[in-house]
């Protein structure tokens, strides 16, 4: 058993207000294990935005379209 999140749903995970105060120069955090996914797909697209995504399992499609946005993946145990 492994849950998923498309790349197009990250944004989601992220509250609105936190979404109001980030400027374009820093990354934000998304962990994905903590809201209960494990696995990274890449359907969709992302906003131009870099984001730090935290993960378990990353399909290459996810891990190509998150780091052509400038933002990176991390590996959880």
């Amino acid at each position: 058993y492994c849950p998923i999140i498309n790349i197009d749903k990250l944004w989601t995970l992220v509250p609105q207000e936190t979404r109001d105060q980030l400027n374009k120069d820093k990354a934000p955090v998304i962990d994905c294990v903590r809201a209960g996914f494990y696995k990274v797909l890449g359907k969709g697209s992302l906003p131009k935005q870099p984001v730090i995504v935290k993960a378990k399992f990353f399909s290459r499609g996810a891990e190509e379209k998150i780091k052509s946005v400038g933002g990176a993946c991390v590996l959880v145990p």
